[in-house]
């Protein structure tokens, strides 16, 4: 595989930012996950790259749209979002051969306070791995900061999936789990990778629908949130690439 590019790197991971917080920006009751899904498109298009969702191992759409109770991998379609929902938005654009990762959950209009406070807790867990990112530190000690912090606030860590080393490719070396484990590898500078802890406001446990054989539940049909950054290992810490001032 080449050698990542960083300047590529660096300008893919802004891009999908950007498209992710247009699409964030456009979110109100009524819009449906096509809408969102043709925002996202569009955008990733303008700014000269392409979708990396759309036709990875048959996925249909451009981006993924996860409402409620879906978890992850949700297929954008005619579902009209109303009041008081969370929508999750995965973007990931392609551009000059590098890949920028980056996802966040949404309020649509107004939400309970109870789920405000669950999704603002979402935010700062990831935001509480991607603290643990520094050089010579072991890549386990991402996940022990991320549970640490969703248990302590009453929430669970999905386990079934993870990041990923990213940069020429979409998914690529480390793995990286949101729970607790003893990962020993140690992280060096130039490692690129994402956090993007599910927090489930029930159980950790998922399943599949079967239907599509890609849209991810909470088993026991309970809110789940996610956010996402792609970050860098730097000589004395770490850069989050998809990281915009908005």
């Amino acid at each position: 595989m080449q050698p990542v590019d960083m300047v590529k790197m660096r300008a893919a991971c802004k891009a999908a930012a950007q498209t992710l917080h247009l699409a964030g920006s456009l979110l109100k009751p009524g819009i449906t996950t096509a809408d969102i899904d043709r925002i996202v498109h569009n955008d990733t298009v303008r700014r000269g790259g392409r979708p990396a969702p759309l036709n990875y191992r048959g996925f249909p759409k451009s981006c993924c749209t996860s409402v409620n109770d879906v978890v992850c991998h949700g297929i954008p379609g005619p579902l009209v979002l109303k009041e008081g929902d969370i929508v999750d938005i995965d973007v990931t654009t392609i551009l000059d051969g590098h890949f920028g990762d980056t996802n966040a959950t949404f309020y649509v209009g107004e939400v309970k306070p109870e789920v405000q406070h669950f999704v603002l807790c979402a935010c700062s867990a990831m935001w509480q791995g991607i603290h643990a990112v520094k050089p010579g530190a072991k890549l386990g000690a991402i996940g022990k900061a991320i549970e640490a912090y969703a248990t302590e606030h009453g929430y669970s860590v999905v386990r079934d999936f993870g990041g990923h080393g990213i940069g020429r490719i979409f998914h690529g070396k480390p793995h990286v789990n949101h729970f607790a484990n003893n990962d020993q590898l140690v992280l060096t500078p130039g490692m690129l990778f994402t956090v993007e802890p599910m927090i489930n406001m029930g159980k950790p446990e998922v399943k599949i629908d079967m239907g599509d054989m890609w849209t991810v539940r909470t088993a026991d049909g309970s809110l789940s949130a996610q956010f996402e950054n792609t970050v860098l290992v730097t000589d004395d810490g770490v850069e989050v690439l998809t990281r915009i001032d908005e």
